[in-house]
């Protein structure tokens, strides 16, 4: 990554005076601006005349001793299907360009300014938030970090949050997870996504996906950024991140569904991930999880995905379906075909997955998988929709599977540099956040080695 300082080192620069808020969203701006990379596709909009005041106005709390945080002044990016006051919530379409403007602020964006945060402009995103792969016909497809010449995809859904975070052009990244949607454009680009137990961060002034999936989490450059945003997010105290050792931990790798189909790259850095693991005293169990099958039939029709995201559109696609990317609207046409019948079943089916979920994990700390089982596909590659079907799934099947066990989980860079970018999955039961943030803050080092 071209710029690589976490918000600790940020935070410390500007109490100590190397640096301002004014010109941190400078720099951040310059590189949105810079022709030569990805600033134009990352961001749908860019309100730099709104960033350079919130910016001067920390400098001058900060010169007063009244900054609301230790963060304030650091510029952030907003996936698009946030509302902030003033600006119309488009979620990656053109189909809400006539909207009118939010009112207010969506409350993770308002707990993010009242810490201070600068908010630097609205992250591209996959349409409507439905799929993984990141592509938009719409704003156009931000290449992702790795062989930039190749041009791979950015992982999607937050496609924009995660790019605008790997290339310095914000320092951290308000993105949204329904299923791996921080996880997988953290993975794809080297960084790390969290996401939270669903019930921590209010949803409201988000556009849903699926509001029984949703759930809204940071990406970043470290855990500890990322823990210091979800704290913010879930109006908790900021207290200091304290990592696990190694030795003893109690990892639990699923060899149900997680590990099918895995590209080479995926496979090598997952299994040396657990051998150094294992090597500094990590004591780590391969266990069957029968649970994740029960996944694979449940979403098989499309589940909450296609049911809940169809009852939200079906007017507007009505209306408006010719201007939805075509890989969009069908998938969320899948939700037309499933019966009220069909949706009780699958609100039963789900209580009963989590509360065996949570009896199957409750020995270990944490289950460990890669977080997604491909590596970041090519954009060429993926004109054919069957090929762009078969890569989607792949992107979000390992994530899935802790979002419909209603989860926490974070993706952490497993690659060395130099390799494609891969990432490791640490996750566990609802209400087990701040425990992962410790384990992963523990190991993030070890596997990079």
């Amino acid at each position: 990554m071209p710029n690589t300082p976490t918000l600790a080192t940020l935070a410390d620069d500007l109490d100590c005076g190397r640096t301002s808020a004014r010109k941190l969203v400078d720099e951040c701006l310059a590189r949105i601006a810079d022709a030569s990379g990805e600033g134009a596709r990352a961001f749908i909009h860019v309100d730099a005349e709104a960033a350079i005041e919130a910016a001067e106005a920390m400098d001058r709390l900060r010169e007063v001793k009244a900054a609301p945080s230790r963060f304030a002044g650091i510029p952030v990016s907003i996936k698009d299907l946030f509302d902030i006051r003033g600006q119309v919530t488009r979620a990656g379409s053109r189909a809400l360009d006539d909207s009118p403007p939010a009112e207010v602020d969506a409350p993770a964006v308002a707990r993010l300014r009242r810490a201070g945060f600068v908010v630097i402009g609205r992250t591209n995103m996959t349409e409507f938030a439905y799929s993984g792969i990141g592509i938009n016909p719409h704003y156009g497809t931000p290449k992702g970090a790795w062989d930039r010449k190749a041009g791979h995809v950015p992982g999607g859904s937050s496609s924009g949050a995660a790019v605008s975070v790997a290339d310095g052009m914000a320092h951290g990244g308000l993105g949204t997870d329904t299923g791996g949607s921080c996880r997988i454009p953290a993975a794809y680009n080297g960084i790390v996504g969290f996401k939270p137990t669903q019930r921590r961060v209010p949803l409201d002034g988000a556009v849903p996906l699926s509001f029984t999936l949703d759930s809204i989490g940071p990406l970043a450059r470290s855990v500890a950024c990322c823990a210091a945003l979800d704290a913010v997010l879930a109006d908790e105290t900021l207290v200091s991140l304290q990592p696990r050792p190694i030795k003893g931990m109690r990892l639990a790798v699923p060899t149900t569904v997680a590990l099918d189909d895995l590209d080479e790259a995926v496979a090598k850095a997952f299994e040396r991930a657990l051998e150094t693991l294992s090597r500094q005293g990590a004591l780590i169990e391969r266990i069957e999880v029968p649970e994740f099958l029960d996944v694979v039939v449940m979403i098989a029709k499309g589940g909450f995905v296609a049911a809940e995201s169809y009852a939200w559109h079906r007017y507007l696609i009505a209306a408006k379906g010719n201007v939805y990317d075509p890989r969009v609207s069908m998938r969320i046409m899948r939700g037309e075909s499933l019966s009220a019948a069909d949706y009780v079943d699958l609100v039963g089916a789900r209580k009963s997955l989590v509360a065996r979920a949570a009896i199957r994990l409750a020995p270990y700390d944490a289950v460990v998988m890669p977080t997604t089982a491909n590596t970041p596909p090519r954009i060429a590659d993926l004109a054919d929709d069957k090929d762009f079907a078969r890569e989607n799934l792949r992107s979000l099947r390992n994530c899935t599977l802790i979002n419909m066990i209603d989860g926490c989980a974070i993706s952490l860079p497993a690659h060395r540099e130099g390799e494609v970018p891969v990432g490791l999955m640490l996750a566990a039961a609802g209400g087990s956040d701040r425990r992962i943030f410790e384990l992963a803050a523990g190991i993030e080092e070890a596997i990079r080695g």
